[in-house]
């Protein structure tokens, strides 16, 4: 061999060995640089909007996506009998408890929430802020027509869903 060849072999050699070496460590680098720069990517939540009628006045809420909201839906369209409770909160005792899975613990309600209160199995629609109660679980939040909750003594109200999106 002459000398042009064994440099031709010895260059050869070394870039082999590099493309072995950057085979072997780029796709940990490649996989963490591209993690670190790629924004996670958000899970889609369903919507779902529902209606109260009440005389017919229309109170109309977006609920949040979780198993209880789920459990409600799929009961839809209902009737419950709201009724004043200590000044804060209309509560309609529903035909079925919901489901509580992936609950969390509790809530504190703020003006214009719709929850599920587990222990005795209503819905309770807060037109006053409260603080918080174990075993609540907010079901969503009213978006329109929540002055359509001052009224005294009891009112059927129907309950349906209007967007499942």
């Amino acid at each position: 061999m002459t000398k042009t060849s064994d440099h031709f072999l010895s260059v050869w050699a070394f870039a082999a060995l590099l493309t072995l070496v950057a085979c072997v460590f780029a796709p940990a680098v490649a996989n963490t640089d591209v993690r670190s720069k790629e924004a996670p990517v958000p899970k889609i939540q369903k919507v779902y909007k529902i209606q109260i009628e009440l005389d017919g006045a229309v109170i109309s809420a977006t609920l949040d996506d979780n198993p209880t909201v789920r459990d409600f839906i799929a009961r839809l369209p209902l009737t419950v009998e709201l009724k004043d409770y200590a000044s804060t909160e209309k509560v309609g005792f529903l035909p079925h408890k919901l489901s509580t899975q992936n609950a969390p613990p509790g809530s504190t309600p703020v003006v214009g929430d719709i929850s599920y209160y587990a222990p005795w199995g209503n819905l309770a629609i807060y037109y006053q802020d409260f603080a918080y109660s174990p075993g609540l679980v907010r079901l969503g939040r009213i978006s329109s027509g929540i002055e359509h909750l001052n009224f005294s003594g009891e009112k059927h109200a129907t309950i349906s869903l209007i967007h499942p999106n």
